[in-house]
């Protein structure tokens, strides 16, 4: 398997791990105390492309395959993890629809202003009733001759309060289950369409999540995303897609995690020593480093095989799984090197640790990625016969 990247994406890399150091870096506690991104940061990014990076060049991104996003999400993973969510769940579950189930006047209409960040997008499935068990949906479209009327709520969606343009699943028909679920474009502003107030979380400040409320919202039938009843299937396929992304970014969060526990265990002393010389914590970072070097060759095994075409769903399931319990496990080791200065707030440690937290529940839970894990094993013996 070749994973090189092109001399693009090696300079696209180098250009975002600049902007992270330079750009972003110095803002990350002002983004923790203001609870949002400056805009200077979000309008660079803009021009540097990164909101495009999953767009196909015709509609003016930069087409990057999934290796190559995987590369560039595991840059921006190094530094805020609120400002990495505003662009991978743009470039992620809020435009993957659009780019592979839209019809061609839906990506002309849409994905050029998606490219440049002038529209942010989201992603609208979950309900207090249809977290884990998706297919529980409550809010429903019914058809009235060219258009659809869409009624319902959704929680805990990332990107409401930056985004124009999400993607919205409901039910168009209540007695087929899970294929009577049809995904639609819902612009910001559309009459009846209202967004609840942030919602007050433990981590990922400066990224935003809210309820989305439908009253009577009317949806032509060209806003309808794919043919009526494939939208669960739909969004399943948006969020297998996403998960090698998901674990590029614990990747890059867990390898700064590793460089600040380097440079503290070298100038921390104790005892008259630096405490890199005490065994236990060279055990620490030794297990820290083989779990990032594992997840690395995971992380990019999976990607390539996603840009090659093959069914990746429990493999993609796996990688997200892994990469989420990773960045948990080497968030805590670093916090424990830390000492209680992993635990203040003056100091990154603790905000990693919190928003760490996150990646083993959204975008599918720890348990949802076992259950579909088993599935597809079960799947693949049965049709070993």
């Amino acid at each position: 398997m070749n994973y090189q990247v092109t001399e693009e994406v090696e300079e696209l890399k180098a250009i975002a791990r600049k902007f992270v150091k330079e750009k972003v870096e110095p803002f990350v506690n002002q983004i923790e105390e203001e609870n949002i991104i400056p805009s200077h940061i979000v309008e660079m990014s803009k021009e540097l492309g990164f909101f495009g990076i999953s767009i196909p060049e015709e509609y003016g991104g930069l087409g990057l395959d999934m290796v190559g996003k995987c590369h560039l999400l595991e840059e921006l993973a190094k530094t805020h993890n609120g400002y990495t969510t505003l662009i991978s769940c743009h470039v992620g579950i809020g435009s993957v629809g659009i780019v592979e189930f839209g019809n061609e006047t839906q990506k002309k209409k849409y994905l050029p202003k998606m490219s440049t960040g002038e529209w942010i997008g989201a992603f609208a499935l979950t309900e207090p009733n249809a977290g884990s068990n998706a297919a529980n949906l409550k809010s429903t479209a019914k058809r009235q001759g060219d258009k659809y009327i869409l009624n319902g709520m959704k929680h805990y969606i990332t990107n409401a309060h930056d985004a124009h343009v999400f993607t919205v699943m409901a039910v168009t028909d209540p007695t087929k289950g899970g294929r009577g679920i049809t995904s639609f474009i819902v612009e910001k502003g559309t009459p009846g369409f209202n967004i609840g107030a942030p919602e007050k979380k433990l981590g990922l400040r400066g990224s935003n999540s809210a309820e989305l409320y439908f009253d009577n919202v009317e949806i032509p039938i060209e806003n309808r995303l794919g043919n009526e009843g494939e939208g669960y299937i739909n969004a399943l396929k948006i969020l297998a897609n996403g998960r090698a992304g998901m674990a590029a970014r614990c990747l890059g969060s867990s390898e700064r995690l590793l460089e600040y526990s380097m440079q503290y265990s070298k100038e921390r002393v104790q005892f008259d020593q630096p405490i890199f010389e005490f065994q236990i914590i060279q055990h620490m970072l030794a297990d820290i480093a083989l779990q990032i070097e594992t997840l690395r060759a995971f992380t990019y095994n999976v990607a390539y095989k996603v840009d090659q075409g093959q069914r990746v769903v429990k493999e993609a399931a796996m990688v997200k799984l892994y990469g989420s319990e990773v960045y948990n496990k080497v968030a805590d080791l670093a916090l424990q090197i830390h000492g209680g200065l992993g635990y203040m707030k003056d100091y990154p440690i603790e905000r990693y640790f919190r928003d760490a937290r996150i990646t083993r529940i959204y975008e599918g839970t720890s348990e949802i990625q076992r259950n579909i894990i088993a599935s597809e094993l079960n799947r693949e013996y049965e049709a070993k016969g």
